[in-house]
This record gives C-alpha cells, structure tokens and sequence, in this order.
C-alpha cells in the first residue's frame, strides 16, 4: 500500500453492516471499489461514486481489500475461489477481513495470503448496524502491527474504538468473547422480561429501573425499549448470532476452556432459528423465553419503553 497517498479500497460484501461502511469510506474520500452477489446495494454505491466491480478478481487491483461476509467459507471463496481476489493479488496486497469468523480458520487463510506476499489483518466489529452507519463501531484487530498501524486511518473512519489485540487471530478470538457476552446478557435480559410480564408487572417500568441500577446496559437502554414495541427488525441477525456462538464453541474446544451457560444460550439461538425466526434481531431471543412461559412482553397501556 502505497505511504503517501490514499489508498485505493476494494470493498467486497455489502448487506446490513458491509453497505453502510462501505458509504463512509467513500465520504472519508477513499477511492472505492465494490463487489456483492446482490446488485442492489452496488448500484447503490456506485451511484455515490463507487466503482462497480464485476468479481472478486476484480476488486484486487486495490491497495487495500476488505471483506464484510457472513462466515468463514464465504471469505474463502471470494479470495481462493474462481475469479476470486488471489487470481489477481500482487505482493504488497493487504486483506482486511472485518467479517466474524473462526480464529483458526483466520490463521489458516492468513498464512496462505502470507505465501503470496499478501498481508492479512483480522478486524472483526462490534456495535451492529446503528454502529456501522454511524461511524461508531468497535474494531479489534488480529496481525502484523506494522500493517495494523499502516491501515489505521482506514479504521479510524469505521469505528470510535480500534484496538490492536496481538497476531493473526487475536482480533477474532477478542470477537468471540464479545460474542458470549453479547447473547448471554440478551438472554438473561429475556429472562428478567418474561417474568416481568407473567408476574403482572409493566415491563417499561422494569426497564427503566433496572437501567438505573447495577444492571443498566447497553441492551436494556438501546434493545429494550425496540422489544417492547415489539420491534424485531434485524440490527444483527439471531442466525449469525447462532454461528457466532458456534465459533466460540469450537474456539473453547480448541483451548479447553468449559463454556456451560455460554452452551444453554447457544441452544436457545438454535431453538429460535428451528422456529423460523432466524432473520429477526438476536435481541429477539426473547421470543424463545416467551413461548415457554406463555406470555408476551410488551409495555402497558402509554408506555413506550425506557
């Protein structure tokens, strides 16, 4: 990547976190190029003054290729597969998978780019997509320092906190921890809701005490009150979530590491995802808890949530 000029960008993936980065790149002035298997989103972009590409392959003639995809065998084909990035990749490449996925299959696709000169960080996010369109996500970065710190302004336009983790993997091993706390705490939130509701109590009303206490989060202030209006549209979906936590799974096997509630969450996603509800938000694990206890949560009469 060139040191004194800006980067050429090539942007492959643009759903509901990939499209609205991809639009601040191109804000922030990075020349951009754009590949998605939907056309929507890359005519989109490339009426905002993107370059479309056709393929991966093509996306290679930039400085700087980033990848925002739902799992590990989507970044694998898009850079080993046919037309994909590596056909066309030079030496000197950097690769910037913001997607989450496996830490060991980042490190296996890492030391492949490396055998053709080709740098890889991995920088998976956190903060969904009111984060992405903002500008205000959390990056933890896996790799070489010296590229981390070379794509520095790159991150600095997608995210608020952009933290160096360590080498290749450690980005996305930062990310399955997020991951764990993430649904756990969406879970036990559930839980705290439902029995709101079936003893009688407004949930608004609970949301606003406990946001008050020792157990205000983020997803009391900013999930809750969508839940109470019954708001399921996804920020993240609950069939990532599912895969996230399958990640962290194998990542626990992988270290040893017992993860016995991190296991019953797990299931719940799956139970969620074998009810068809898959696509609505990973807060919406709620509904799973609801269905159980025979109730629905929903704020009473005027209120609106917290």
């Amino acid at each position: 990547m060139p040191s004194d000029e800006t980067p050429r960008l090539g942007f492959i993936g643009l759903g509901l976190m990939g499209r609205p980065m991809a639009h601040n790149l191109l804000k922030a002035g990075f020349p951009l190029t754009v590949y998605s298997r939907s056309p929507a989103p890359v005519e989109e972009l490339a009426a905002a003054g993107a370059h479309a590409a056709r393929s991966p392959r093509e996306v290679a003639a930039a400085d700087v290729v980033i990848t925002m995809l739902p799992d590990a065998p989507d970044v694998e084909a898009v850079l080993f597969g046919p037309n994909g990035v590596m056909e066309a990749a030079r030496p000197g490449l950097i690769v910037i998978d913001m997607s989450t996925v496996s830490p060991v299959a980042t490190r296996r696709m890492a030391a492949r780019l490396g055998e053709a000169g080709v740098a890889m960080l991995d920088a998976p996010v956190s903060g969904g997509t009111v984060g992405a369109e903002a500008g205000m996500l959390s990056i933890m970065v896996g790799g070489d320092e010296a590229t981390f710190e070379r794509c520095r302004p790159i991150f600095e336009t997608l995210g608020k906190r952009i933290t160096y983790m360590g080498p290749s993997g450690a980005g996305q091993l930062t990310k399955a921890c997020n991951q764990i706390m993430t649904a756990g705490i969406y879970a036990v939130m559930s839980e705290a809701l439902v029995l709101a509701a079936k003893g009688g109590l407004d949930p608004a009303k609970v949301v606003e005490v406990l946001s008050s206490g020792a157990a205000r989060c983020w997803a009391l202030e900013v999930r809750a009150p969508k839940l109470l209006r019954r708001d399921l549209a996804p920020g993240f979906k609950a069939s990532l979530q599912y895969k996230d936590l399958n990640i962290v799974a194998e990542a626990a096997r992988a270290l040893g590491v017992p993860m016995p509630v991190t296991g019953v969450v797990r299931e719940l996603y799956h139970a969620m995802i074998v009810a068809g509800d898959g696509d609505l938000d990973n807060s919406a694990l709620i509904t799973v808890l609801e269905r159980l206890a025979g109730t629905e949560v929903r704020a009473q009469g005027g209120s609106h949530g917290a």
